[in-house]
């Protein structure tokens, strides 16, 4: 019986996303700045949501923010994370404004403390993926 678990989903990487998974790759977080107004914002999208350029680039920021929401599931919706629960999935407000949603790197904290201070770290899955994952700061 193969009792191996199917392949996790990966990011859809197209020509708006690819600029942000390539600076994760390269262990920089990177949100779309608009290059007309100046505008931060993720993810990415085709236009500026605040002026509506589609001159944009991804400019890399600190990596750090504060931990807005979390949850913790207990079921696996997907067969390829069930030797993952239960599993912490969190939602950072970054330094910069945009909030993210991500994991926690290793094991997350027994009760995540809302506001708490975070920074990314970078999870390498294999030579073309590398996903951002936070931790608390220190």
């Amino acid at each position: 019986m193969d009792t191996s678990l199917p392949a996790k989903p990966r990011p859809h990487i197209n020509a708006i996303s690819r600029g942000f998974w390539e600076n994760c790759r390269r262990g920089i977080l990177s949100v779309q700045r608009c290059d007309d107004c100046g505008h931060q914002h993720y993810p990415g999208a085709p236009v500026c949501p605040s002026c509506l350029s589609s001159r944009q680039s991804w400019a890399p920021i600190s990596g750090r923010g504060t931990l807005v929401s979390w949850v913790r599931f207990h079921r696996a919706y997907w067969d390829s994370f069930r030797a993952d629960v239960p599993y912490a999935v969190c939602l950072v407000k970054l330094d910069e404004g945009p909030l993210m949603l991500s994991n926690f790197a290793g094991d997350a904290p027994a009760e995540p403390t809302i506001g708490a201070l975070l920074e990314v770290v970078f999870e390498k899955v294999d030579s073309d993926l590398t996903l951002p994952k936070f931790r608390v700061r220190d």
